[in-house]
């Protein structure tokens, strides 16, 4: 999850409290929590929140519940602010490595090819949704409940460690 903003290190800093602080409440409130995902994994303006498998947070969850509660918080958050909140949300399955100085693997480069696509620099909304192939094909495309598959648009191919990967893109405010 990043904020997308050009702005001085004070502004970067109020702006990364208030998307960790958004990105722990999204994430309590919609029932991941603390002991259900890894520490977050900090990159400077964007996170890695890496959730655990469990039948307790299926993946129709992070898109029925998780995005919904982050558009809500955000856009309460951004009411009236000089300098609004944008936030980019991936969500890709996999698996991860991790070592004495953090996570890595081939499915955090997928995510993060797919979080910094291009593309996605083209809205200004405050929040964009964008999913991997995996997840369209396992979820998305079967229509469970809450889960509208029209509104979701193929961002173009993204290029990972020499392969191409195919992403999804939904912006809420564009519905």
């Amino acid at each position: 999850m990043a904020p997308s903003q050009a702005c001085g290190n004070s502004v970067k800093g109020r702006l990364r409290a208030a998307m960790i602080a958004l990105v722990e409440q999204a994430l309590v409130d919609s029932g991941v929590t603390a002991d259900l995902r890894d520490r977050y994994v900090d990159r400077g303006d964007w996170l890695i929140v890496l959730v655990h498998p469990t039948d307790r947070i299926p993946k129709t969850w992070l898109l029925t519940r998780l995005v919904p509660k982050m558009k809500a918080l955000l856009d309460e958050r951004n009411a009236g602010q000089y300098y609004p909140l944008r936030l980019r949300l991936v969500i890709h399955p996999g698996d991860v490595t991790c070592d004495d100085l953090g996570w890595f693997g081939e499915d955090i480069d997928i995510a993060t090819g797919l979080l910094t696509a291009s593309a996605l620099e083209q809205t200004t909304a405050p929040l964009v949704l964008v999913v991997s192939d995996q997840i369209h094909r396992s979820v998305i495309r079967h229509g469970y409940d809450g889960v509208d598959d029209w509104v979701f648009v193929p961002l173009p191919r993204v290029e990972v460690a020499g392969e191409e990967c195919k992403g999804w893109v939904h912006v809420p405010d564009e519905v």
